[in-house]
């Protein structure tokens, strides 16, 4: 199975959190082999887990590229100014650990919630191609109930992380794109339009509107389904 050549967003209620001075944030954006549901238009319905050494070669690599935002660059009154510089970034026994001392300027708004620990935490990545393993056929467990699809993913590039205000559950998945989707464009790449307007919706871009109808329940996509997706999201 394919990885996606997308960026994707996880997001985590676990909350980051200020050091004793106060300038500081710190926290795991990530906790390894963590059974977490994902369900969206997009992706389809699975369970998601992240192994260890997933982090360790974009850490060592693209460290001073990663940057740290607010509401992924999008909040209206940071924008994507970012909120400091990464002095910790690393693999525990947890997951992925980062410290990150704050720059001044913070609006005190913001501050406020992230000494109350009002935020969750969310990041922005990319599979790398051949990096993850798909179980499609599990058995019921306690873990996986429905017998979903199980995805181990074993390398990430990382592009971005940082405090959410809506880190709804470690389960929220979304596609983030930089590209205008149209029902056009995708539909002569065989993907349905409701998936687009799922996509745009949730990177905060204006829905295709066009003969678009409103998404229906998700039942799920079968694994030829979710490939064919993922070719045709490849730019």
């Amino acid at each position: 199975m394919e990885a996606p050549t997308t960026d994707l967003v996880r997001a985590r209620r676990e909350s980051p959190s200020l050091d004793e001075a106060g300038d500081t944030l710190t926290g795991h954006f990530a906790v390894f082999n963590e059974w977490t549901k994902i369900d969206s238009l997009y992706e389809g319905r699975f369970l998601e887990r992240i192994a260890p050494g997933a982090f360790a070669k974009t850490f060592r690599e693209n460290r001073s590229a990663v940057k740290v935002l607010f509401n992924h660059g999008n909040d209206p009154t940071m924008g994507d100014q970012i909120l400091g510089a990464v002095d910790t970034l690393e693999e525990d026994e947890r997951g992925a650990r980062y410290d990150v001392p704050l720059f001044e300027g913070i609006p005190p708004l913001i501050m406020g919630g992230l000494r109350n620990k009002a935020y969750g935490a969310s990041f922005r990545f990319r599979v790398i191609p051949g990096k993850d393993e798909w179980n499609d056929t599990p058995e019921r467990s306690e873990q996986n109930p429905e017998g979903l699809p199980e995805r181990t993913v074993r390398e990430v590039q990382l592009f971005e992380f940082g405090p959410v205000t809506f880190p709804a559950y470690a389960n929220a998945t979304a596609g983030v794109r930089s590209v205008s989707l149209t029902d056009q464009y995708l539909r002569a790449r065989g993907v349905p339009v409701d998936a687009a307007r799922d996509l745009a919706t949730l990177n905060g871009e204006p829905a295709p509107t066009t003969n678009v109808q409103e998404p229906q329940q998700h039942s799920g996509m079968t694994p030829g389904q979710r490939e064919a997706a993922l070719r045709a999201f490849s730019f």
